[in-house]
């Protein structure tokens, strides 16, 4: 018996070791580290497009580095295009639909951790019974009833001592992230569709008004050759070729009208309308501006800020998960229980009092090798989730470079269409001319007038190509769904702007990383840094010690260490302490400095680059009003 003591002591003393030490069986995952690459194309690219002076010529530049709006399409500057997506985000079904799915997942995870605690239940049962007597073996009385209650609680809990409940609570977890970007992905994908039929619907629109200008020219041509064949100068075959030209010209504008409707039929669809329904919004080239300056995520952000790739990075997880869950399935499990129960009757006085604790460990020993295969199994759909995780990557970084690409050769195409059609119409004016007055055959001038009709609506569509890549390079860089006022405090959103971020609370933190010139009192090297607010407003050190115009805030702050913006913007001690320095923390809407905010204090360390500063809000500069927006700043 002391035996089995001894051996029950060690086992309890190791399930309690290990539960208390968190161990988790499998692999602890980790995010792949963004591909080892300088750019996005093999080639370097021009500082700036080429332009043309037309709609949508303006000439382009990249911005290696800058960052995406959440509003991208506003870049557009086209009110009837933010109003309609405004009405997508609202009514359309499918963002609907992904908003509940990451509801599902995210109460499902909340369900996987209730694993991770006991499970209490109470019972209540009562009896009425009248029992039969025997003597002998032979019934000879009949008890009166009587009534017996048996209030009772159990309590049952599964040591999770290999972590495998641990392990499903982290691939619920990590089904839940996958939720998140696939809501993000479908945010994306609807407000791209969204600014893509709009501009389709803007090229059709301009093709049509081509086309009817060119209708209306061969018209007045095929009038002016009539009139000749009536006077003798011109023959019946011109006049039949003429009239050839027309109809052919006038067959081109049924399908350009379907595609139209087509296009308008999809913008009810993306907005939530029915097709009988009006959208109440007509889209021209000319209401849209051509963005100029055009932010370019660097290639170590964009793992981070595409949708799909973190879709798959979550993917990626929940299958490392499943490897610790299918390993915790092959070793023991523990487990513990116990009841308390009360007993009460007729002729119990007190009330009889009942307990049992049990505790017990089963052990898989043969189950014909289910659980290893399901182990290899788990581990393969790993390598296959790294896989596809891999090749969204390449898709993405893809994307982009065809995007580039395109907007290259897109500014190419108009500027030598602009030429082409400036060149085509006065060679069809001169023909035009030249033929009225005898000069040349009708063939010239019909040759002349079939040019200048293929340029014109190939102008139209080259220029309708720059808008669409346009808004196809913000969807391939990820659609800065991180600076949405919706997402911007979450942690994928720090995650995805590549920065450490903390909410303020009353103390932070860090260890600064820049090192700024001296200009206090004591010319001591000071720390760069910045602090931001949720909405995209900019924080910065106060250049000046002797303003006390606070700037009141209502919404919650958050810090990051970085270079601060401006050669105006330095900290300047407010003590000459030798173990520790006070600086005055202010704020740069519009290059107005305002201090008060926050205080910092940073020890010595800070200025041989191993010291900390501790930032503190200052209540009396936080009140209920809003910050005034700076955001051309960050």
């Amino acid at each position: 018996m002391h035996v089995f003591a001894r051996i029950f002591s060690a086992i309890g003393a190791f399930v309690l070791a290990a539960a208390a030490s968190g161990c988790a069986v499998g692999p602890d995952f980790h995010p792949v580290a963004a591909p080892a690459v300088n750019g996005y194309t093999s080639e370097p690219l021009p500082a700036h497009t080429a332009s043309a002076d037309v709609i949508g010529g303006a000439p382009q530049t990249l911005q290696p580095g800058g960052d995406i709006p959440g509003q991208w399409w506003s870049l557009f500057h086209s009110a009837q295009l933010d109003r309609l997506i405004d009405e997508a985000l609202k009514a359309n079904p499918n963002l609907a639909a992904a908003q509940a799915a990451l509801r599902e997942a995210q109460e499902n995870a909340s369900a996987e951790q209730g694993y991770l605690y006991p499970s209490v239940t109470a019972g209540v049962t009562g009896i009425r019974e009248r029992r039969l007597g025997y003597k002998k073996g032979v019934p000879n009385l009949i008890s009166s009833p009587f009534n017996l209650l048996n209030v009772g609680v159990n309590v049952s809990y599964t040591l999770d001592v290999f972590g495998g409940i641990r392990r499903q609570v982290e691939a619920a977890k990590a089904q839940s992230e996958y939720q998140q970007f696939q809501l993000e992905a479908t945010y994306l994908t609807l407000t791209a569709d969204v600014v893509t039929a709009a501009i389709q619907e803007a090229s059709l629109r301009g093709r049509i008004a081509a086309t009817l200008r060119l209708i209306n020219d061969e018209r007045d041509q095929l009038v002016i050759v009539q009139n000749e064949f009536d006077l003798g100068g011109a023959s019946q075959a011109d006049v039949m070729a003429q009239q050839t030209t027309l109809a052919q010209t006038e067959a081109t504008l049924p399908p350009l009208n379907k595609q139209l409707e087509i296009e308008r039929d999809l913008l009810r669809l993306l907005t939530g309308h029915f097709p009988s329904e009006d959208v109440g919004a007509n889209f021209n080239l000319s209401d849209l501006r051509l963005p100029q300056s055009l932010p370019l995520s660097l290639p170590s952000e964009l793992v981070e800020q595409r949708p799909d790739v973190r879709q798959f990075q979550a993917l990626l997880h929940v299958a490392s998960a499943e490897v610790g869950v299918a390993t915790a399935n092959m070793l023991p499990q523990f487990t513990i229980s116990g009841g308390l129960g009360s007993y009460a009757a007729e002729g119990l006085n007190p009330a009889v009092l009942a307990w049992s604790v049990a505790a017990g460990i089963t052990q898989p020993i043969f189950e014909g090798g289910t659980l290893m295969h399901r182990k290899r199994a788990a581990i393969e759909a790993y390598n296959q989730a790294l896989a596809e995780y891999r090749y969204t990557v390449l898709i993405a970084f893809q994307n982009v470079a065809d995007s580039l690409h395109a907007l290259e050769s897109d500014a190419d195409a108009v500027k030598a269409e602009a030429i082409a059609e400036r060149s085509a119409s006065e060679s069809f004016r001169l023909a035009r001319d030249q033929y009225q007055a005898g000069y040349i055959p009708y063939l010239s001038l019909l040759v002349a007038e079939n040019a200048y009709q293929q340029t014109i609506i190939s102008l139209v569509q080259a220029e309708a190509s720059r808008y669409t890549n346009t808004a196809a390079l913000f969807q391939a860089l990820g659609g800065g769904w991180w600076k949405r006022s919706d997402v911007v405090g979450s942690d994928v959103a720090r995650q995805a702007r590549g920065a450490s971020y903390h909410d303020v609370a009353s103390e932070y933190r860090f260890a600064p990383s820049a090192v700024g010139g001296g200009d206090g009192p004591t010319d001591a090297r000071t720390r760069r840094l910045v602090v931001r607010v949720h909405e995209h407003r900019h924080l910065s050190r106060d250049r000046s010690a002797g303003r006390d115009d606070a700037l009141e805030l209502s919404r919650p702050l958050s810090v990051r260490h970085g270079a601060a913006h401006g050669d105006n913007q330095r900290a300047r001690p407010l003590d000459h302490g030798q173990r520790n320095r006070t600086y005055g923390i202010g704020v740069d809407p519009g290059h107005r400095h305002r201090k008060g905010l926050f205080s910092a204090q940073c020890g010595s360390g800070l200025l041989d680059g191993a010291g900390q500063c501790s930032f503190r809000a200052d209540p009396s500069s936080v009140a209920a009003r809003n910050p005034t927006a700076a955001d051309h700043l960050l």
